[in-house]
Formats: C-alpha cells, sequence, structure tokens
C-alpha cells in the first residue's frame, strides 16, 4: 500500500512543480511586459526623444561607433568638447551603454529592421527594466524561494526610483547598469549555494559587464568582499564561500583592467583594496583548514601559532606598503566621489564642483517615500523574514540593505542602488506574510471540513473504526512484544506530536485577522501600483529639454532648448565656440554640432573655474576672458519670465564658488548681502555687475512693462536700465529661456591711438583753447 501510494504521489508531484515553472514563466513575460509599458509613457505623452544632459553625449558616442566602428571608437579623439584641450572619447567614457545598444542596432539592421540609432537608445531603458525584473526573480529566489522572486520582480518593475532613471529616452549608464548589478549578486548567490565554477567563472563576466557600464561597480567589489569577510568571522567558511569569492577577485580584476577607462586603477585605487585585503584573510582561513583536517589537534595548535605568527608579519608589511601607497596622493588613493560618500561634507569643503550637482545632494525623507512608497515599511518585516532561517544568501541581502540605505541617505543618486535591495526585502516579506495567512485560512477551512465530516458519520462507521484500530493495537503489540516497550513508544509518539503541534501553532492565526490582513495586503498593492503609475507618467516622464506648465488656459510647452541648439546650428560658424555653464555641454555638442569649452564630463577643474571666474566677473574682464578662450558666443539659462526654477541665476553661486577655489580674487561674500544671495535693490554691486546678472536681465523690463519681477526668485530686479559694451545680443527663444550673446571685435588700439594723436595736434594749432572730448577707450 505504501508502495502504491508513493508511486502515485510522485508523478502528481512533478506534474503540479512542472505547472507551477509554467505559470511562473508566463508570469515573468507578464512582468517583462510591464516594466517595458510603464515607461512608455514618455513617448505617448511627448514623442520619441532622448532625456536630460548625459544621454545627449551617450548618444553622440553611439552614433559615432555605428558610423566608424569599434577601432575608430577607441581611438575617438573628439576636439569639440573641452576647448582646446579636446577629450580621447575611448579612455575615459564607460563603453558599457554604447557597446550594448550599438551591438542591438547592427542586430536589427542584420535582420532588416530599419530602426535608427535614436530610437534603438530610446528604447533601451525599458528594455532592459524587463531584464532587471527577471534578474531580481532569479536573485529573490536563491534567496527565499519562486514566490518571493516573483513578487520582488514586480516591485521592482514599478518602483518609482527605478523609474527615474529608465524611462524611455533615459539613455543613461545606469539604464543597463542596474541590470548588470543585480545579474551579478545572482551569479554570486547561485555559486555560493551550489559551489559551481561554471557559475563563478559567469559571475566574473557579468561583473566585466558592471565595469564596462558604470562607475558604481565599485560598489559590488566593496559589498561582496564585506558579505565574505562577515561568512569568516560569524564561522561559515566553506569550500562554496572561497569558490564564489577567489575566482572574482581574480578573474574579474583582470577583465576590469582590460576597460581603459578603469585600466590599472582596478589594482591601485584605494576603492578596491578591500578585495584584495579579504583575498589574502580567506586562504589563510583555507590554509587553517586544510591543515587542521589533515593533523592531529595537538600539532594543528603548533603550526596555527607558526601560521599566524608568520601571517602576522606578512600581512604588517603588506599594510605598511599599502599605507606608504596611499599617503603619497593627496587623497589618500580614494576618488573625490567616494570620499565624499565616506565623508559627506568631503565635497563641499574641497571639491565644490561635486557638491555643486543635484544628484549629489543628500535625499530628503520626503524623497524616500516618493521613489520607494510603501516598500519603506515593509523592508523591516523583510529583514526579520531573512533572519528565520538565516543563510548564507539571506545574510548577503541584509548586508545589501544596510549599506544601500547608507549610501543612498549621503547621495540621492545612490537611491538607484537602494530601489532593487528595497525590492527584494519587500517581496521576501510580503511573499511570508502571504503564506502565513493563506495557511491559516486554509487551516481553518480544512479543520472545519473535519468537524462536519465527524458530525455526519454514523455509529456503524464509528464502530468499524474502533474495530479496526484494535486490530491494528494487537497487530502492534505482537510485533513489539511487550507492554513495556509498547507504553514508551506510545510516550514518544504522543511528544513528537505535541512538538510539532506547538511548532505549528504559532503560525496559524485566527480566520478572521488572516482575511483582514490579506485584504490589506491587496490594498497595500493597490496602493503602490497607482502611486508608481502616477510617478511614471507625471513625475518622472516629462524631458528636460521639453518642459510644460498647466494653467487654467490648458497646456503650455517650453520648447526653448531646441530652439536656441537649432539657432546655433543654422546661423554660426561649424568651427565657432559656445561658452556656457557645464550642464549644458553635452546638449550643445550634440544638438547644435558646435564646439563647447566645458561639458558634464566635468573632468578638468581649472577649465570650468575658469569660465566659472568669466561668468562672476564684469562685463570687460569677462569678455577678455573669454576672447583667450577663442569664445564667439555665449549661452546663458534664464528662468525669470517662465518661473524656471533651475536656471543660470540659481546656480551662479556655484560658479562663485567654483572660480574662487582656483582663481583667489573671486570670493563668495562679495556676491552677498549680510549672508543673504540677493538679486533685488539689495543687492551687492559685484552681484549687479557681474557678466551672468547682466546677460540674464539684459533688457528685462521690455517684459512686463518696465517692472522687472522675477518669477523664479519673486522680487523686482534692482538695476533694471543698462547697456552691454563688450557683448551683443543675438538670439533670445520665445519664452526667454535661453538667450545667446555673441562676444563684440575688439577696437584697433592703433587706430585708437592715432586719433587720439590728430585730436591732440589739432587742438594745440587753434589759438582759442577748447576742451576735446574723447571717449575713454576700456581697454588701457
Amino acid at each position: 500500500m505504501a508502495a502504491s501510494t508513493d508511486t502515485t504521489a510522485a508523478p502528481s508531484t512533478t506534474l503540479r512543480h512542472a505547472s507551477g515553472n509554467i505559470l511562473a514563466f508566463f508570469i515573468l513575460l507578464l512582468i517583462g511586459v510591464l516594466a517595458f509599458s510603464i515607461r512608455l509613457f514618455s513617448v505617448i505623452k511627448y514623442e520619441s526623444v532622448i532625456h536630460e544632459f548625459d544621454p545627449y553625449f551617450n548618444y553622440r558616442v553611439t552614433q559615432f561607433l555605428t558610423k566608424n566602428g569599434i577601432y575608430d571608437f577607441w581611438n575617438w579623439f573628439d576636439d569639440r568638447t573641452w576647448y582646446p584641450l579636446g577629450r580621447v572619447i575611448g579612455g575615459t567614457v564607460y563603453p558599457g551603454l554604447t557597446l550594448t545598444a550599438g551591438t542591438i542596432w547592427k542586430v536589427l539592421q542584420s535582420l532588416n529592421i530599419p530602426l535608427s540609432v535614436e530610437t534603438v537608445c530610446v528604447f533601451t531603458a525599458p528594455v532592459f527594466s524587463a531584464f532587471a525584473a527577471w534578474a531580481t526573480y532569479l536573485l529573490t529566489k536563491e534567496v527565499k524561494g519562486a514566490g518571493a522572486g516573483l513578487t520582488a520582480a514586480v516591485l521592482l518593475a514599478m518602483v518609482p526610483s527605478y523609474i527615474s532613471r529608465s524611462v524611455a529616452g533615459s539613455y543613461d549608464n545606469e539604464a543597463v547598469a542596474i541590470f548588470a548589478l543585480i545579474f551579478t549578486f545572482y551569479l554570486y548567490i547561485k555559486t555560493l549555494n551550489t559551489g559551481s565554477l561554471f557559475y563563478a567563472t559567469l559571475n566574473s563576466i557579468a561583473y566585466f559587464y558592471m565595469v564596462c557600464s558604470w562607475g558604481g561597480y565599485t560598489f559590488i567589489i566593496n559589498l561582496i568582499p564585506m558579505h565574505v569577510l562577515l561568512c569568516i568571522v560569524t564561522g561559515r567558511y566553506s569550500s562554496r564561500l572561497y569558490i564564489a569569492y577567489a575566482p572574482l577577485v581574480v578573474l574579474g580584476t583582470l577583465l576590469a583592467a582590460l576597460v581603459p577607462v578603469v585600466g590599472f586603477n582596478a589594482v591601485m585605487t584605494s576603492e578596491h583594496f578591500a578585495s584584495f585585503l579579504v583575498f589574502i584573510i580567506i586562504h589563510l582561513v583555507a590554509l587553517a583548514y586544510y591543515i587542521k583536517g589533515i593533523l592531529s589537534p595537538k600539532m594543528f595548535k603548533v603550526a596555527a601559532t607558526l601560521v599566524i605568527s608568520v601571517g602576522m608579519v606578512v600581512c604588517c608589511g603588506v599594510v605598511a606598503v599599502l599605507v606608504a601607497v596611499v599617503a603619497s596622493s593627496p587623497t589618500k588613493g580614494w576618488s573625490g566621489r567616494s570620499l565624499s560618500l565616506l565623508d559627506p561634507t568631503y565635497a563641499s569643503k574641497y571639491i565644490p564642483i561635486i557638491a555643486s550637482v543635484s544628484e549629489h545632494q543628500p535625499p530628503t525623507w520626503p524623497s524616500y517615500f516618493m521613489d520607494l512608497n510603501v516598500l519603506a515599511f515593509l523592508v523591516p518585516a523583510g529583514i526579520i523574514a531573512c533572519f528565520s532561517p538565516l543563510s548564507d544568501a539571506s545574510s548577503f541581502v541584509i548586508l545589501y540593505i544596510v549599506m544601500s540605505v547608507y549610501f543612498s541617505s549621503v547621495m540621492v543618486r545612490l537611491m538607484l542602488v537602494l530601489a532593487p535591495a528595497a525590492c527584494i526585502l519587500s517581496g521576501i516579506a510580503l511573499s511570508e506574510a502571504f503564506d502565513v495567512f493563506t495557511r491559516s485560512i486554509k487551516f481553518y477551512v480544512s479543520d472545519l471540513s473535519e468537524n462536519l465530516q465527524t458530525e455526519a458519520g454514523d455509529g456503524a462507521s464509528a464502530s468499524n473504526v474502533s474495530m479496526e484500530n484494535n486490530d491494528k493495537k494487537e497487530e502492534l503489540l505482537k510485533e513489539r512484544g511487550s507492554k513495556k516497550n509498547k507504553k514508551k513508544e506510545k510516550v514518544v509518539v504522543e511528544e513528537s506530536s505535541k512538538k510539532k503541534k506547538t511548532e505549528k501553532r504559532p503560525l496559524v492565526l485566527p480566520v478572521d485577522t488572516s482575511i483582514f490582513a490579506l485584504f490589506l495586503i491587496v490594498l497595500l498593492g493597490a496602493f503602490y501600483v497607482v502611486h508608481s503609475v502616477w510617478a511614471a507618467a507625471e513625475a518622472y516622464s516629462a524631458p528636460s529639454i521639453v518642459l510644460t506648465s498647466h494653467s487654467p488656459e490648458g497646456l503650455h510647452v517650453f520648447d526653448d532648448f531646441r530652439e536656441a541648439y537649432a539657432w546655433l546650428s543654422h546661423n554660426t560658424e561649424v568651427d565657432d565656440k559656445v561658452a556656457s555653464w557645464w550642464d549644458y555641454g553635452y546638449q550643445t555638442t550634440a544638438m547644435a554640432n558646435r564646439t563647447v569649452i566645458v561639458d558634464n564630463n566635468t573632468w578638468n577643474n581649472t577649465h570650468i573655474a575658469t569660465v566659472g571666474t568669466a561668468m562672476s566677473s564684469p562685463e570687460k574682464a569677462a569678455w577678455e576672458i573669454f576672447n583667450s578662450l577663442d569664445v564667439k558666443y555665449v549661452l546663458v539659462v534664464f528662468g525669470g519670465v517662465v518661473g524656471y526654477s533651475s536656471d543660470d541665476i540659481n546656480k551662479f553661486l556655484w560658479m562663485v564658488r567654483i572660480g574662487g577655489g582656483v582663481f583667489p580674487h573671486i570670493k563668495e561674500p562679495d556676491y552677498l548681502r549680510d549672508g543673504q544671495y540677493r538679486i533685488d535693490s539689495q543687492a551687492t554691486p559685484t552681484m549687479l555687475n557681474c557678466l551672468m546678472y547682466k546677460l540674464s536681465y539684459f533688457r528685462f523690463v521690455e517684459t512686463d512693462g518696465g517692472r522687472g519681477y522675477d518669477r523664479v526668485r519673486r522680487t523686482e530686479i534692482g538695476k533694471k536700465h543698462f547697456k552691454l559694451t563688450h557683448f551683443e545680443e543675438v538670439f533670445t527663444t520665445h519664452h526667454w529661456m535661453v538667450r545667446i550673446y555673441k562676444l563684440k571685435p575688439q577696437k584697433n588700439r592703433i587706430r585708437g591711438k592715432t586719433a587720439k594723436k590728430s585730436r591732440s595736434k589739432s587742438s594745440s594749432t587753434t589759438t582759442t583753447p577748447t576742451r576735446t572730448l574723447t571717449k575713454r577707450n576700456p581697454w588701457h
């Protein structure tokens, strides 16, 4: 009987398992469709266009790659950026995104699908968001099972923090890097669970793709060593841990060094030293375990003492060398962004160019609820669920969320790294809760059905059952041979059944509580869906290059940026140089095809400080600076007419700080009145006479009948009527958001001197002394 029941149960279990896999597959397909479609609001509401600033550079590089090939891409020297220095593109860019989009475009062309490079770039991020959701499923499945994996995948597909960086048109490095990050973590956990060298090799390749895609790869190469060290300290070392980590450090570092922008930084910068230190530690631990297995306990103590003493000497020597190398660097071997993560005040003190970027600022509390919504409340429950039971995989997820919470609290951009961890833990919490509540309802239903069956039973069936029980008892007595053994075994069986009941009992909740809790979970999910769809449709779908506003009169579209870039493209010479603040460098080069002085790469602080000094200087001094850089046009962004708050006047203090960091004669207090930044009648003379003020507010009083009211600063400007002596206005967009000025040509100094001499001679020959009115030359 038992054999027959086992044979019948095996096919049913296999069939149930197969049907579950098929259902999970179709659910994953729907999640991928959801992740892709929720990011298309930007295309549906606006148009298929590249967003933000950095994506325009990536788009320009992808165009060059598809047109000229991979070899020309690696050797490309771009003379249209950072004039007169230029930039080697192949050695200063993370090529993962460009190579990925270029490969997709090439494959589509080979299949006779005639999509443009721009279309491929626009839809790369939504496609990889689906891949990221599937990678989240695989990672969470390795930690807590398929149910938690599906829940985490659907949460990641809609999390607003990830949507903000992966909408259609957001062609930035994070578009593919988040998928690479999650997939690398999945392969690490998979190797940790299986101990397979195959998955360890795939993990190194996934890490290589992450290094190619984004500078945030240092998060991986520091988080994994921290987890390995945690496992060693807590006594969880195993051969699987060694296989998961050692190939990643060796093979991953060798592959990372192949990326030109990384190169020898993979072994020479402080961001990578933690991985090498843990690499040494894990080999010492592996050696200790090996020696322990082949020696007696007494000999092992002697060998351990010898190994520890020698190891301490070697470690001290290695640490001394590292300290010497690190101490020789002014930044102690750390990059500016890494130091700003370790010390949040570092950038504001020493590198204002990093602190000036809005995405490098610390987030506010509302931003957590905006970008994570209900996940912020579910994460603690997920952490608790990971402790029951605690495994190597669940400890990694806990460490991941702890580190990502810290880094996201320092830099708002790293909310993107926090989002996958929050989705994984929230998926675990929801899955565990759903399991408990449904089990409670099942227990209640099964208990109710048993009670109904017992009540419906008659006396005959009860007597039959009692006779069968007596027969079974007699058979047991014969087999066991004595009554004492029977009593003992009965006590053991009763105790074990009692233990099982007491173990299962806390997981069973009252049925009304379970139903109400399930209703709350569904309500919570509905609220999350509504918020995510709103964030995708309204908050994060608008491209920064095309702005909109709603008023009682209807929808207003501000297309001033493209209007200005089109004017530059059609009305200036190809070799003309355009100066602006670095925010607009990528767009000017990509859309206007003109040479810029600085752009968003921000690799040369002195060059940016030169532009900031020119904007902070009086008109004549600014003209001399721009003229020395061969600049012909100056572009400024001004939002005082339409209320655009991200204009150059609001960014101006950062220009002063960056310029003053290199050129000491620029001092921030000169532009402040009693510590306040003002542009009204109480503004300082230095502020009212600087170039940025004049280029922004020139003819501004003509827009509102002479009042000069700035809608962003909500005040009347201090200096309303003035003329420009060294710059002339050549173009202002329809809504006054972008203003372009041309440098006036320098006057001929010799001609001015001869005219002055001729006037003095003519005045001396006259008998009646008359006063000659000569115009003062501004260049003396």
